[in-house]
């Protein structure tokens, strides 16, 4: 059984009073049963964590699965060791103190001074070495042992038998490597230091369970299990006694008592995180971490429908200029999806755009007498129900007679999400968007070269800075005229020319002193400092330059992102996005079922402060918050302002006349009423 951390792994106990018809979900290498669906894939996502450790190898960073596989094939190579083998070195282990390297080591040389049946190894025959086997070993006059053995050919095929006196066989080396012999003493024992035989395979050796008269003092048996007293001194010079169990957990003799009992705080090795989220235990040291905020779940469109639209407006605001669509934010596309009518300029801009790539890309989606005509704000309609016809999908084709009627308003909005997700991934596919995203990917990289020759050319300026320096005659901790421990400070010099002045004196001192060569030459120390200046001036402009170039590189970068990815998943498996154009951070829950958003810095502050960087996913996710929390904040603060700038302006028409009302077409709330597609291909 794999060890999680190096400590014994319980698995889970079937759900009592199942029933024979009842649905359950079971581990497919543990058998274990689960009724809770979320039950079980926690505790599948545990045996996908590298965590285990193989018990018979010691192997760590596995799998569960990987730890079952690496057991079995250890138990395999156990099973080739030799009956004559098993023996000796089990009399060899039974009680042994040694540690597992040196009692492998002490096995391995003793199996080495031994010949046993179908070892291989060298006999001497017509003053020579050659390969022979050994069929049979025969008992002659108690001291003296002879072998029968088969003559071997290059091919290892038998030539012919003979017998041989041990004198006459020499060894090769051990067919066993120390791992195998490892392997072996922690299947055969069920505990260490002392190591202990399970009590059935010490019986079938005939090896004695009675512990050696130098441990019986130390040792005693509990439960039908050896427990070893180990005595130590505390503080105050007494002798307390500890006794190790199987599970490694300590038992205290108290002083002048014969009592043993259980320790519970007995030392535990430092955790290491990053751990799992799930294993994650509150600790003392912990943070104060906030509570985590309710994401709002207020979208027009149904739950089930929240990940179709924002794939969908993923996918039209990074290739709007391929579509010739103007960008437009995701309230107008979740309300026009919503609106009823069937003639909103965004819908119909949004499904010509899509059916005209299909239609440049030369795709069969069309039929071909449609293809010479072009695809306007009245006809799009009939290439959309075209399309649906030659898709076949039952479900989507059942809404083409509302469409021909001209009521595409009318649809729901998971008919028209449906229908514009099989346009996205036709256009997906299509020669002209593959073009693109190679033409990115090609881009990106361009940048990432150009930007790590830049950063390699300043490392090899700065190391030949560095070495210039070096270079430079340095007498007595003096450089050039100037002392290496009190470095003459640059004078600050006004705009006339004359030194600053403080209290009417001037303020380059050094250490309370003024520097005697500066009142002996004043005019050399003057243009010493203006060269000061013009070396800090320079140092700064090249500060400036650099910080440019790494900011303008992260703006291109950002330009050629091929694909919105999640920004991580919390505790839970919660899945975390966040959109360039937009200024929330959506949740999507495990299942994907649900979603929901924080829109406010308030918000997302507050679950930044919940994440605990001592679980890995979380640890992910809070780095990557932090990553893109001022272009989140930067969004916000936009779109603020230009909601104060639309709040103004009403205000604005409303003081002009009292009988003034905005039309609702110029509520900012409708503002997908208005959309007009400027990109428009002519």
């Amino acid at each position: 059984m794999p060890l999680l951390r190096r400590k014994p792994f319980t698995l889970a106990e079937p759900p009592k009073d199942l029933e024979p018809h009842e649905l359950v979900y079971q581990v497919r290498f543990t058998k274990e049963i689960f009724r809770n669906y979320q039950d079980y894939l926690n505790r599948i996502n545990l045996y996908r964590h590298r965590v285990w450790v193989c018990k018979s190898t010691g192997k760590t960073n596995l799998t569960y699965e990987e730890a079952l596989v690496s057991e079995k094939h250890a138990a395999e190579k156990v099973q080739e060791l030799p009956k004559e083998l098993v023996a000796p070195a089990l009399h060899t282990i039974q009680f042994s103190m040694l540690s597992l390297k040196d009692l492998s080591d002490t096995i391995a040389t003793k199996l080495q001074e031994r010949f046993f049946v179908g070892a291989e190894v060298n006999g001497r025959r017509d003053e020579g070495l050659h390969p022979c086997k050994i069929l049979k070993v025969l008992e002659v006059d108690g001291d003296k042992t002879q072998y029968e053995i088969a003559w071997l050919d290059k091919n290892n095929k038998t030539i012919e038998n003979s017998l041989l006196d041990g004198e006459n066989l020499v060894r090769k080396k051990l067919p066993f490597s120390r791992k195998v012999f490892k392997s072996f003493i922690r299947e055969s024992t069920y505990r260490s230091l002392p190591w202990v035989l399970h009590e059935k395979l010490a019986r079938k050796h005939d090896i004695s369970t009675v512990p050696p008269v130098e441990l019986r003092d130390r040792v005693f048996f509990q439960d039908g299990l050896l427990v070893y007293k180990k005595r130590r001194k505390n503080e105050e010079g007494n002798n307390i006694e500890e006794a190790k169990g199987e599970s490694g957990k300590c038992k205290r003799l108290k002083v002048g008592s014969e009592k043993l009992e259980e320790d519970d705080q007995f030392k535990e090795e430092p955790m290491k995180y990053p751990i799992d989220d799930l294993l994650v235990q509150p600790a003392a040291d912990d943070p104060v971490f906030t509570d985590r905020p309710s994401p709002s779940r207020d979208f027009n469109v149904p739950m089930d429908c929240v990940g179709d639209l924002l794939m969908i407006w993923d996918f039209c605001s990074s290739f709007s200029k391929l579509l010739h669509l103007y960008p437009f934010s995701l309230e107008d596309i979740e309300n026009s999806i919503c609106h009823k009518d069937s003639n909103l300029a965004l819908i119909m801009e949004l499904h010509s755009a899509i059916l005209r790539l299909l239609m440049k890309d030369g795709e069969n989606l069309l039929p071909t007498k449609n293809k010479t005509r072009k695809i306007t704000l009245i006809n799009w309609t009939e290439y959309l129900c075209d399309f649906l016809d030659k898709i076949n999908i039952p479900e989507l084709c059942s809404y083409m007679t509302t469409i021909k009627r001209g009521h595409y308003g009318l649809l729901d909005a998971n008919a028209k999400l449906g229908i514009l997700r099989e346009l996205v991934n036709q256009a997906l596919e299509t020669d002209l968007i593959r073009e693109k995203l190679d033409e990115q990917i090609e881009q990106r990289r361009a940048l990432g070269a150009t930007r790590r020759e830049e950063a390699l050319e300043a490392a090899r300026q700065e190391r030949e800075e560095k070495g210039r320096l070096k270079a430079l005659p340095v007498d007595n901790g003096v450089l050039n005229g100037h002392s290496l421990e009190n470095p003459i400070k640059p004078l600050h010099i006004s705009s006339n020319g004359k030194h600053a002045k403080k209290n009417g004196e001037t303020t380059a001192k050094i250490n309370g002193e003024i520097d005697s060569s500066q009142q002996k030459n004043p005019l050399g120390s003057k243009k010493e400092a203006l060269k000061q200046l013009r070396d800090d001036k320079k140092e700064t402009t090249e500060k400036r330059s650099k910080e440019q170039r790494r900011k303008y590189f992260e703006r291109e970068m950002e330009k050629q992102i091929i694909s919105t990815n999640s920004l991580g998943k919390d505790r839970d498996y919660n899945r975390y996005w966040w959109f360039r154009r937009d200024w929330r951070i959506f949740v999507e829950s495990s299942d994907s079922e649900k979603w929901g958003y924080f829109s406010c810095k308030e918000e997302i502050d507050a679950l930044m402060g919940s994440l605990n960087p001592k679980g890995e996913r979380e640890r992910t996710l809070q780095k990557q918050l932090e990553k893109v929390h001022g272009k989140i904040k930067s969004e916000m603060e936009k779109r603020t302002k230009s909601i104060v700038e639309n709040i103004a302006l009403e205000e604005a028409v409303l003081r002009r006349s009292t009988r003034v009302r905005a039309s609702p077409r110029e509520n900012p709330a409708n503002a997908f009423l208005r959309y007009v597609n400027k990109w428009k291909e002519d």
